[in-house]
């Protein structure tokens, strides 16, 4: 049981960990091309699109995805715990409680990463909307 204990404090949060760091990768580089992207770069509207919602997608997965990766962690630790209680044989309530807490904080980081995550996807879509925006002005369509 300790490396159920170990794969939910170490691989669900450290995976959860390495998908923040991944989409704040892609949304810092996508800032960074937003700020220095102009529309007379583009021949047309739908170029200009694929060109900028380039990598969004990986944002979006990592926000929509996070709560259910942090949410297995819980569950896998109140198995574990229950598990724990049953071959114990005892029902020692602070030993519960730690078991239960701990698994909670599985969750706590999947949200800690997936609304940061959801903030970046809108911000950086909105940017996307304004770009385009503008070269539909600047070139009539």
């Amino acid at each position: 049981m300790d490396k159920l204990k170990h794969l939910v404090d170490y691989g669900i949060i450290g995976l959860l960990i390495v998908l923040s760091l991944w989409a704040l990768a892609v949304a810092v580089e996508r800032w960074l091309y937003y700020r220095r992207v102009t529309s007379t770069q583009f021949d047309d509207i739908q170029t200009m699109e694929m060109v900028l919602t380039k990598r969004l997608v990986v944002i979006g997965t990592v926000a929509a995805n996070a709560p259910y990766i942090g949410l297995l962690g819980t569950v896998m630790g109140i198995m574990l715990t229950f598990h724990t209680m049953g071959t114990s044989g005892t029902m020692a309530v602070g030993a519960i409680m730690v078991g239960l807490s701990l698994a909670l904080k599985a969750t706590a980081v999947g949200l800690l990463v997936a609304i940061p995550c959801v903030v970046l996807n809108n911000v950086l879509r909105r940017r996307v909307s304004e770009l385009l925006t503008l070269y539909k002005v600047q070139h009539g369509s």
